[in-house]
């Protein structure tokens, strides 16, 4: 992990306008953190000491059951938060948090500015509409898992998760996720493979046909 400092901060706020996300100025304090793929945000059952709003990039939540499986919950995407739940909780258990593709956030100690946060009105606006959002995107994609075939899901999986062009989740993770058996996954990736929408590279994909995979995608949205 990076944090931006000097001229390179500088730089990069100058050009990034968070104004309609508080009523009081929070530049001062605030900070520019940048996460290569792989890297944790926020590791499980820790409290994170900022609030984060993801400015570019994608990252993975994942929760550890009592019998020891990690399973995958969803995504997290640009003008998304990060560290939410814990600043409105004061007891709150924390999921793992990692980026899946170079991340940069702009980070807010919320050790300083917890308490004007809660009572800015501005903010709770802003992030109730957030975790409203949020709330749908969850309860649809339960109806897709029953409305849309494997092949809807899993090219909006794929272009969730690709870096740089590369698809590259473990099957394991991908099948729990998606609720499918290990089988079925193989044979919906070989279609894929087959109409040069994918190509394998050893235990990766190159997206080949990104139009394709997103008119797949975008069927479930539009629905």
């Amino acid at each position: 992990m990076e944090i931006y400092k000097g001229n390179k901060k500088q730089e990069y706020m100058a050009n990034i306008s968070i104004g309609h996300l508080f009523s009081f100025p929070v530049e001062e304090f605030m900070e520019v953190h940048e996460y290569q793929r792989d890297e944790w945000i926020i590791r499980e059952s820790m409290r994170p000491d900022y609030l984060f709003y993801v400015i570019e990039g994608k990252a993975k939540i994942y929760i550890t059951h009592q019998n020891g499986k990690v399973s995958l919950i969803n995504f997290i995407n640009a003008r998304d938060y990060i560290g939410e739940m814990e600043l409105l909780n004061d007891v709150y258990y924390t999921k793992g948090i990692q980026a899946s593709t170079k991340t940069i956030c702009l980070a807010l100690p919320t050790y300083r500015y917890r308490a004007q946060l809660l009572n800015d009105t501005k903010f709770l606006r802003e992030l109730t509409k957030f975790l409203s959002a949020k709330s749908t995107l969850m309860s649809a994609k339960y109806s897709q898992s029953l409305a849309f075939p494997l092949e809807n899901r899993l090219a909006d999986f794929i272009l969730q998760t690709a870096d740089g062009g590369i698809y590259k989740e473990k099957h394991v993770t991908v099948c729990d996720y998606l609720g499918v058996s290990y089988r079925h996954l193989l044979h919906v990736l070989t279609q894929f493979c087959d109409k040069n929408l994918l190509q394998k590279e050893g235990r990766h994909y190159q997206i080949k046909h990104h139009n394709a995979l997103s008119e797949l995608s975008e069927m479930m949205k539009n629905r």
